[in-house]
Formats: structure tokens, sequence, C-alpha cells
């Protein structure tokens, strides 16, 4: 298998190896970060309906959160 040497700064090197996993080669974790879908190559897959079966699941979980956030006397106003 051919090879190509790259330069990354001591940051990318960083972002790099905090994504390695035990026993994984960095050449591996390229293919599998850069083999992830962002959010513009998924828009359009889900129908209206289930688009919007999926925001109001979504937002019955922040609902959720809220009143358990309530419940345990944190301000949700202030509090992250």
């Amino acid at each position: 298998m051919a090879t190509k040497t790259i330069s990354l700064d001591e940051e990318a090197y960083e972002r790099l190896k905090a994504h390695k996993r035990s026993g994984e080669s960095f050449s591996e974790v390229v293919k599998r970060i850069a083999g992830e879908r962002s959010w513009t190559e998924v828009a359009g897959i889900l129908s209206d309906d289930e688009a919007e079966d999926l925001e109001a699941a979504i937002e019955e979980g922040r609902e959720r959160t809220r009143n358990r956030r309530e419940r345990l006397g944190y301000n949700t106003s202030t509090d992250k």
C-alpha cells in the first residue's frame, strides 16, 4: 500500500490523537472520521412526517429534562 506524508500543527495532531482508539492507526482514525456524514449530507433523508415526529420527540425529551431539573432544584435560566 502506498503512503503519503502530511504535516499537522500541534493542535491538529492533538485533536486527531484524541479520536484515536486503542490499537487503531492514525490512518484508520482519519478514514473513520472522514467517513462520518455531516448534517448537510443527511438533510432531506427524512420525510416531512418523520421530521415532525423527530422534532416532537426531541422537544418531549427537552421538556422531561426541564421538569427533572426543576424537581432537583436547578435554576434553569442561569444553570448550564
